[in-house]
C-alpha cells in the first residue's frame, strides 16, 4: 500500500478509538481513561495533516520548488508534536483537578473492555505504518506511526493502573496514571519535534548510509582519481550527496563523464532513492568554499 493509504487508514482507526475510549470515559468517569482519549484525538489530527502533507509532498518539482517539495513531510511530525504537548498539558491540568477532587469510578469492566479493543486496534495498525515508513524513509508516516505507538502503551498503562485501582480502592492513583501518561507523550513530543526541526536543517544521513556511500567510493580509488568534499542530507523520503571527483587533467571529457556515470550508478545501487551531484575536478585543481569577502 502506498503512504498516503496508510495515513488514510490512521484517520479512520482514529475515529473509531476517539468513539471506544470517549465512551469507556463517559461510562467510567476515569481521567486517566479521558487522558487516553484526549491523545486519540490529537491521533486524529495529526494523521489528517500527515495526510495533507504527504500529499504536498508527492507533487513534482516546479518554478518555485525547483528541489521537489520532499522536506513538507517534517511540518507534518513537527505539527504532531506540538499537538502532543498541547495535549499532555491538557492532561495534567485534568489530573490536577481529579487529585484534589477524587471522584469513585463507575462501569469499570466495560469501559476498560472498550480501551482495550482500541488499543488493540492502534497496536496493528502502528506496527504495520512503522514497517511502511522504515521501507519508504516516509518521515509523515514515522512520526504516525511513533504517536500510535505512544498511544498504546499509554492506554496499556491506563488499564492496568485502572485495575489497580478496583483492587485496591485507591482512587487517587487514577490522576496519577494521567499525570504519567502526560509525561510519556510529553517526551515523545519533544521526539517528534526535534526530529522535525534535523529534517528541515539538513541533517546529514545516517552513519551507516554514510558508510555506505564510503565504500561505494572506495572502489574507484586510484593514485589518479580522488574523491573529497562529501556532503549528505536528507529531504523526506530524498537522500542527497554531493561530492567533488579529481582525475587527471589531460583526460578527455568523454572519459571523464563516463566514468563519472560509473560512479553514480554504484552510489545509487549502494543507496536506494540516494541523488548523488558529483563535480569534475583536475587533480591539481582544489576548491575553496571559504571566501574571505563572505560576510556569513
Amino acid at each position: 500500500m502506498r503512504v498516503a493509504t496508510y495515513l488514510k487508514l490512521s484517520v479512520a482507526v482514529a475515529v473509531a478509538t476517539i468513539g471506544l475510549k470517549a465512551g469507556a470515559w463517559w461510562l467510567t468517569g476515569s481521567v486517566g481513561l479521558l487522558s487516553d482519549a484526549l491523545e486519540s484525538l490529537v491521533n486524529l489530527a495529526g494523521a489528517s495533516f500527515a495526510l495533507l502533507m504527504v500529499t504536498l509532498a508527492a507533487r513534482p518539482p516546479d518554478d518555485d520548488h525547483p528541489y521537489g517539495h520532499h522536506k513538507a513531510e517534517y511540518f507534518s511530525s513537527g505539527f504532531e508534536g506540538v499537538l502532543i504537548l498541547v495535549a499532555a498539558l491538557a492532561i495534567l491540568v485534568s489530573a490536577a483537578e481529579r487529585w484534589l477532587n477524587p471522584q469513585p469510578l463507575e462501569q469499570l469492566g466495560l469501559g476498560l473492555g472498550l480501551s482495550l479493543v482500541a488499543t488493540v486496534l492502534n497496536g496493528v495498525l502502528a506496527w504495520a505504518m512503522l514497517r511502511k515508513a522504515r521501507e519508504v524513509r516516509s518521515m509523515a508516516l514515522e512520526g504516525d506511526a511513533r504517536h500510535l505507538f505512544t498511544d498504546v502503551w499509554t492506554s496499556v498503562g491506563v488499564v492496568l493502573g485502572l485495575v489497580a485501582v478496583q483492587l485496591s480502592g485507591w482512587l487517587w492513583l487514577d490522576p496519577l496514571i494521567a499525570a504519567a501518561v502526560a509525561l510519556n507523550i510529553l517526551r515523545e513530543a519533544v521526539g517528534l519535534v526535534r526530529r522535525s526541526v534535523d529534517g528541515l536543517m539538513d541533517h546529514a544521513l545516517e552513519p551507516e548510509v554514510q558508510a555506505s556511500i564510503e565504500d561505494a567510493l572506495a572502489e574507484f580509488k586510484h593514485e589518479t582519481i580522488r574523491f573529497d568534499h562529501i556532503s549528505t542530507r536528507r529531504a523526506g523520503t530524498r537522500r542527497f550527496v554531493d561530492l567533488h571527483m579529481h582525475m587527471p587533467a589531460d583526460w578527455s571529457l568523454r572519459r571523464a563523464a563516463a566514468l563519472r556515470t560509473s560512479v553514480e550508478q554504484a552510489l545509487m545501487a549502494a543507496v536506494p532513492g540516494l541523488r548523488a551531484t558529483i563535480q569534475l575536478l583536475p587533480s591539481d585543481v582544489e576548491a575553496h568554499f571559504d571566501d574571505p569577502r563572505d560576510p556569513l
